[in-house]
């Protein structure tokens, strides 16, 4: 629908595209009736869950990074829809009411009532039209690249959320998500070098969180696309001041990143 999601137009010759899932705060008009909270607390809860300020860290990256990197970016809260979640019972954060439509808030507090006519209304307006636009992007990218590489980029908070699956999880500076098909070594190495130039980051793998972000289509079935996530903890770019030197290293160690992969592919 419209005003869901963005596509910022990169340069032909990179072949990264940076997903920016759940920076957005917009609810539409027509979903507030779905939602239980009063609209003071529904707009904190937004807040919560967003991962505020990556959709400015993803432009400051595509500005200097010679050959700018596609954006694909979701321009409404999480809390609307989750693109990031599979669309069935294999989700494994249904069990805390985090599908596809949310239905508990991070808290563990009701955000919706049950309603099974709306999630599906909610997955056919909101959900499939995302993912078949970022399945174009992808397959744009495949017909000039040997392979597309997806940085999944993300913050998450200093203290643990009630919703989280494992609250005693270590909360490095950085948490680099992979999955097993589409995240090779060499990828994981990339940015472990690229973040490793400043000493303040201690980085690990799939802690607190795992996993990273493909289209469907192509999830487990194409090693062509690559992926990884990157979530950056919360000091370090939502806290932290814009032009800070935290915020600055953040922003010039994904830069770096891009840069390598960009080089990578006009050698390929």
């Amino acid at each position: 629908m419209l005003g869901a999601f963005s596509v910022v137009t990169g340069d032909n010759r990179s072949p990264v595209i940076i997903h920016i899932p759940h920076a957005g705060l917009r609810i539409p008009r027509s979903e507030l009736p779905s939602f239980v909270l009063s609209p003071a607390d529904l707009k904190a809860e937004a807040r919560r869950m967003a991962d505020l300020d990556t959709h400015e860290l993803a432009f400051q990256v595509r500005d200097r990074s010679g050959y700018r990197p596609w954006l694909f970016q979701n321009e409404m809260s999480r809390l609307v829809m989750d693109p990031e979640r599979f669309p069935d019972d294999s989700e494994i954060m249904n069990q805390v009411g985090m599908g596809v439509v949310y239905m508990q808030t991070s808290d563990r507090q009701v955000l919706r009532r049950p309603d099974r006519v709306r999630d599906a209304r909610i997955i056919r307006d909101y959900f499939l039209p995302y993912s078949r636009a970022l399945t174009e992007v992808v397959a744009q990218r495949l017909e000039i690249h040997e392979t597309v590489t997806i940085i999944d980029l993300h913050t998450y908070h200093v203290q643990p959320l009630r919703y989280e699956l494992d609250p005693y999880a270590r909360r490095p500076e950085l948490c680099i998500g992979t999955d097993p098909f589409h995240t090779p070594p060499e990828l994981v190495d990339t940015v472990r070098a690229a973040f490793a130039q400043s000493e303040i980051f201690d980085v690990a793998l799939n802690t607190p969180f795992a996993g990273t972000y493909v289209p469907l289509r192509y999830y487990h079935r194409e090693p062509r696309v690559r992926s990884v996530m990157l979530e950056i903890r919360r000091d370090f770019v939502s806290d932290a001041p814009r032009g800070s030197d935290h915020y600055s290293l953040v922003s010039e160690a994904i830069r770096q990143v891009v840069r390598q992969l960009n080089d990578a592919a006009a050698v390929e």
